[in-house]
This record gives structure tokens, C-alpha cells and sequence, in this order.
């Protein structure tokens, strides 16, 4: 009976081995499946993540595509009116130079004193007559101008030619020749700082010139000289009629002007008819001088 009672409980006892191994691997069973559900779940969502993120990237680069495509096309468009634009001023700005040359007011540089300068002095002239130029282009009433007494072997000439792009093609009388070669002396006026005549206005009838001179040495009466040589009328701006001195730290006071300044001083005179307005737009505030207050201009300097 012992024996047959062992034998029933190992019996019994192995039954229960068996059945909780059994309810084990089921388990495991289902939390793999549970767990190959959930990767799979993940995996799903990754991929549909980086879907939506391709998909937006794609949209994003048609969206700049497009948004260049536009861009470039407004830019061709406005580049193209930029060009037509550009084409029509500089035809009309060569329609009025060429008027210029059979209605405008006559005005010449003297360039006979170049000899005396140095190459520096003569640099600055060269810039200087490129600015006057370019003043005369936007002017909306040019004057006629014409270079004197400038030969093509000189320095002037050659620094011209290398400093101011196309300056060759300027709509201007580029000549060897003196004012006085070219008209009668009776109809030229010389302005020059140092002449006792203040220029009241411009006439149409006269021919005015500006000496070409850059003098760092300050020669003083240089163009008066000139004009004395060629016996014509010589005439100032009219700087102590209508400006007074300045006090500065360095108590400087000067009337000469680059021949640029006095052209663009010209300019606005004749296109405004108020010597006060010119004076005060064109006459550099380095000189020392301002435009006098009120509406009449002071009473002349002794």
C-alpha cells in the first residue's frame, strides 16, 4: 500500500508539473504575440511618420520651386524695365544734349594752363571735368560745352581718356583750338575770382569760361592773367553780394572753387534765376562762407 500511495502521489505531482509548464508557455506565447502586435504597431507608425515627413518635404521644395520660379520671372521683368527705362533716358538725355548744341548757352573750359600743373593737379581736373560733364547730362537745360585748347598729345587729354569712361563719346566740342578761335571776343565773358565785376545774370548772347585749372600752389590771379592775355570781359560770382564770412577754428576763407562747383553754380542759376539758391546748394560750406539771412542780399563788401 506504501508503495502504490508514492506511485499515485508522483503521479499527481507530475500532472501539476505539467500543467503549469503548459499554462507558462502559453502565456509567453501570448506575450509575444502581444508584443510582435506592438512592433509591428510601431513600425506601422514610424513608417507613416516618415511618410507625412517626405510627403511635406516634397510640398515644402515644389512650394520654394515655385516661389523662385515667380521670383526670378518678377526679376527678369523688373530687370527688363529697369533696361527699357534706362534705354529711354539715355536716349532722351542725348536728344537734349544735341539740342544743346544748337539752342543751349555756350560755355567753355580754357585748358591752356594745364603746362603749369603737376600730374597730380592735372588728375584732379581730369575728375573734375568728368563731374561737370555728368552735372551737364542731368541738367534739364544742358549747356553747349566745349573744351579749348586740348590737344591729344597733352596730359590732360591722356589722363581724360584713362580716368573718365567714355570720354571720347562725351556729347561736347573737344578742340585744340582757343575761345577765341571760336568766338568773337566781344561776345566772351571770363570768370575768374579776382574780377572786379559781379556777374548779375546770364546771357544767351554770351559765351562764358571757366579757366581749367587746378592749383595747389594757390597762383593767385592765374585766370585773371589769362583773360587779360586774351582781352575779353571778365565777371565773378556774385559770392560777396549774396554770402558773408563764417567764423571757423581756423579762420579760412576762400572764393575759389573747382571748376565743377562753379559750373553746377551756373546751373542751378539758370535753372532757378536765384543766385541766393544757387550759392547755397553748390558753394562748399569748407570755404568759410554761408548765404546771408533774410530775403535781400547784404550790402556789398568793402
Amino acid at each position: 500500500r506504501r508503495t502504490s500511495e508514492k506511485i499515485q502521489g508522483c503521479s499527481e505531482g507530475g500532472h501539476g508539473e505539467i500543467s503549469n509548464s503548459a499554462s507558462n508557455i502559453l502565456t509567453l506565447e501570448r506575450i509575444i504575440a502581444v508584443l510582435t502586435v506592438i512592433c509591428l504597431f510601431n513600425e506601422q507608425r514610424n513608417v507613416l511618420r516618415k511618410q507625412r515627413h517626405w510627403e511635406k518635404q516634397v510640398a515644402a521644395k515644389k512650394s520654394r520651386r515655385k516661389e523662385e520660379k515667380l521670383r526670378r520671372k518678377m526679376n527678369r521683368e523688373l530687370e527688363s524695365e529697369r533696361q527699357f527705362t534706362k534705354r529711354v533716358m539715355k536716349a532722351i538725355t542725348k536728344e537734349r544734349l544735341a539740342e544743346a548744341r544748337s539752342t543751349g548757352l555756350k560755355l567753355c573750359v580754357d585748358l591752356s594752363m594745364t603746362d603749369c600743373m603737376s600730374d597730380k593737379e592735372i588728375s584732379r581736373l581730369a575728375g573734375q571735368l568728368r563731374r561737370l560733364y555728368g552735372s551737364n547730362k542731368k541738367a534739364t537745360r544742358p549747356f553747349h560745352l566745349f573744351l579749348t585748347e586740348l590737344r591729344e598729345d597733352s596730359r590732360l587729354y591722356r589722363e581724360c581718356v584713362r580716368m573718365n569712361d567714355g570720354f571720347l563719346n562725351y556729347t561736347m566740342d573737344i578742340t585744340d583750338q582757343s575761345c577765341l578761335d571760336l568766338f568773337p571776343p566781344e561776345s566772351v565773358v571770363y570768370l575768374t575770382p579776382d574780377a572786379e565785376e559781379a556777374l548779375e545774370s546770364v546771357d544767351a548772347d554770351k559765351v562764358y569760361v571757366l579757366g581749367g585749372l587746378v592749383d595747389e600752389s594757390i597762383q593767385k590771379k592765374l585766370s585773371l592773367s589769362r583773360a587779360g592775355e586774351l582781352s575779353v570781359r571778365t565777371a565773378r560770382l556774385p559770392i560777396d553780394e549774396y554770402m558773408v564770412k563764417k567764423d571757423n577754428m581756423k579762420n579760412f576763407h576762400s572764393k575759389i572753387l573747382a571748376v565743377n562747383q562753379v559750373f553746377d553754380i551756373l546751373l542751378t542759376f539758370c535753372d532757378t534765376g536765384s543766385w541766393m539758391e544757387a550759392l547755397q546748394t553748390w558753394f562748399p560750406p569748407g570755404k568759410g562762407y554761408v548765404v546771408a539771412a533774410g530775403d535781400s542780399p547784404p550790402p556789398p563788401a568793402t
